[in-house]
């Protein structure tokens, strides 16, 4: 039994099932329309604008290439001080930023992903920041803005029950947490979509990490969490959207 489960957690790393699925019978092929890149919001929910790009050069030191990659490192002990609005825009917008948007459907941004499908949507469980209350929030990157999903009580209780006693990562600043919505990568590869996904917050969470260096912060990706809990606590369904991966991040001495 044991072996028979590792063969087929094996199998789902490999490549292999590109040969066998007929790529006609995705959505795409059949002349469905593309998923929305951005789950719809509230229109009348309250929003944290962002700063841009240009606007944010004189805040952010910026860091080195080489620097950066060699620095890089999973840092679990931040200091209690506040992100800057400026650093927080940095850090979204280097992790789901984007660059271009073509179409209603497409969006090019700062991390690869299989077909430009970018499945995820970045939530933040914010406790020390500039400016922004304590709360759920939602990145929304065709705005470059915030969109405010609710309070949370016992924030850093929760967070770190929902992560099996891991401490850290409610002692973080902000918790970054990952949710895919697997149908937009569906939608195009079928049920070859799940290990690009994977493969695609991989990409996320290393352009979070170097982003950290630059602004003298630390963080560490987290896959070891309570599913129903973290999907609770950022109030996805668990079917149609839910947690893949969740990083805090704190200033670092």
């Amino acid at each position: 039994m044991k072996n028979d489960l590792i063969k087929q957690h094996r199998e789902f790393l490999k490549d292999t099932l590109r040969k066998e699925f007929d790529f006609s019978l995705t959505d795409q092929h059949r002349g469905i329309p593309a998923p929305p890149v951005q789950k719809p919001f509230d229109p009348a929910a309250r929003r944290v604008s962002l700063m841009a790009p240009a606007d944010w050069k004189e805040d952010i030191p910026g860091i080195d290439l080489e620097s950066a990659v060699i620095n890089r490192e999973s840092r679990r002990h931040y200091l209690p001080e506040a992100l800057s609005l400026a650093e927080l825009s940095f850090l979204l917008y280097s992790t789901q930023g984007v660059r271009h948007a073509p179409h209603p459907s497409v969006s090019l941004r700062t991390v690869p992903s299989a077909g430009a499908r970018h499945s995820f949507e970045t939530y933040l469980l914010i406790q020390n920041v500039d400016g922004i209350d304590p709360g759920l929030y939602r990145y929304l990157p065709l705005e470059h803005e915030l969109v405010f999903s609710g309070e949370i009580d016992n924030m850093e209780t929760r967070v770190t029950l929902a992560c099996f006693g891991q401490q850290f990562v409610g002692g973080g600043a902000v918790t970054l947490v990952w949710a895919t919505i697997p149908y937009r990568m569906e939608w195009r590869y079928g049920p070859l979509a799940h290990r690009v996904i994977l493969i695609d917050v991989g990409h996320v969470c290393q352009n979070l990490y170097l982003a950290c260096e630059a602004i003298g912060a630390g963080t560490c990706g987290v896959a070891a969490y309570d599913q129903q809990e973290v999907d609770e606590l950022i109030a996805v369904d668990g079917e149609e959207e839910f947690t893949v991966y969740l990083a805090p991040v704190g200033k670092i001495r």
